[in-house]
């Protein structure tokens, strides 16, 4: 099945992944399930199923189809899939097509099982996610078509020796800056006025003073930020020696900067790009307002344009924490850890539509990158984990 979806090319942008879900809808029709076929935009259909239960009580699986882009050309296997030595190779293996083919295998394993599942179980098959669009998740919210309790979201969160669920994501600003300056010739800077110079300047100064801005959050997330320094201060993508820095402050990331016409002349206008994260609990609207103080207060510079959202998370303690964590046992070597995922997904969409949210799969560290893979074992560490939860989050939902 995982082999099956890599060969749809579903980058995103253009997104198109019409013709896999396509293939999703005609794999379950043979099941007693119910379907729903969510489209907003007819290239980016969504599909929702349905498996009717011992218990009205629901869990949610949700699954992306879309993946970022690949250059073909860096790739040393077919990015469209292959399978080499135990590992399937392709665009979205690990992000997320093979956490698909466990959902689909979960979706059948209990569909055509003697028994009704114990709970009731949704899988939401869902698009445009990877640039954050709204033809995905969010057009399937803004039906009646999910009705869950909780849900599993399949990103990745094991790898290596590393085991986590992710339980929260971060609130985050993006800031679009403009600068104005004077235009002059290159070779008498003097007479002009730099707006290159001008925005690095308030730049350098605001991240510096957002940086050393001390973050206050409650119980839960301490427990979850303290998960998190374990886990990332052991995982190869995590931060090392800088973990601390990743929750006690806000992060900044100048990510563009672009100005000026020719090497010769002084440029009369830049913008710039910055990427602010803040730990869940902590008040992101606070910290965008001291940015704000920041930049109002000095000349040449002013925001253009902004977008935000507040962290999420999930109380340690809440059930799909719970029962997340107790179906690895036997399936993961060890506990999972709790902790902060550093980017975003489909999860902070269902949290923040009141539907408790936790992410978990065991894949591998390629996500996005050239010759990415899933390997055999993966899928099926992940497709007893996946198996176990209905019948120990029904225990935990009582």
């Amino acid at each position: 099945m995982t082999a099956a979806l890599l060969s749809f090319d579903t980058q995103n942008p253009p997104g198109e992944t019409q013709t896999a879900i396509e293939w999703l809808r005609e794999r379950v029709a043979r099941l007693n399930v119910e379907t729903e076929w969510v489209a907003s935009d007819p290239e980016k259909p969504n599909l929702v199923v349905t498996l009717p239960g011992q218990s009205d009580r629901t869990l949610l699986y949700a699954g992306h189809l879309d993946t970022v882009p690949f250059d073909r050309e860096a790739w040393s296997v077919d990015p469209l899939g292959e399978v080499r030595d135990g590992r399937l190779y392709g665009r979205g293996a690990t992000d997320m097509k093979g956490t698909v083919a466990v959902m689909l295998e979960t979706l059948e394993t209990f569909a055509t099982a003697d028994e009704r599942p114990p709970i009731t179980l949704q899988f939401a098959f869902v698009s445009d996610e990877e640039t954050g669009g709204e033809a995905g998740i969010d057009a399937v919210l803004e039906t009646d078509a999910i009705d869950a309790e909780a849900a599993v979201v399949g990103e990745t969160t094991c790898v290596g020796d590393n085991y986590s669920i992710a339980v929260a994501d971060k609130g985050w600003i993006w800031l679009t800056l403009e600068a104005s300056g004077r235009a002059a010739h290159g070779s008498r800077p003097m007479n002009g006025e730099n707006a290159i110079d001008y925005l690095y300047s308030v730049i350098d100064s605001c991240r510096e003073s957002v940086s050393s801005l001390e973050l206050e959050y409650g119980e839960a997330v301490e427990r979850i930020v303290a998960e998190s320094h374990e886990y990332y201060g052991s995982c190869p993508c995590g931060a090392g020696t800088h973990v601390e820095e990743l929750f006690a402050h806000p992060t900044v990331n100048l990510g563009q900067l672009d100005g000026g016409n020719t090497v010769n002349s002084v440029p009369q206008t830049a913008t710039a790009e910055l990427d602010v994260r803040v730990t869940p609990g902590a008040s992101t609207e606070d910290v965008l307002e001291h940015i704000r103080s920041c930049i109002d207060a000095r000349e040449h510079v002013s925001i253009r344009e902004v977008s935000w959202t507040e962290g999420t998370y999930v109380d340690p303690s809440a059930p799909i924490v719970e029962a997340v964590t107790d179906a690895a046992e036997g399936v993961l070597p060890e506990r999972p850890l709790g902790r902060c995922a550093t980017g975003g997904s489909d999860a902070k969409k269902l949290r923040e539509a009141g539907v408790p949210a936790v992410e978990c799969a065991v894949g591998s560290d390629t996500a996005h990158g050239v010759d990415e893979y899933v390997t055999v074992e993966d899928l099926e560490r992940t497709a007893a984990w996946y198996e176990r939860i209905p019948s120990v989050f029904a225990g935990w939902a009582v």
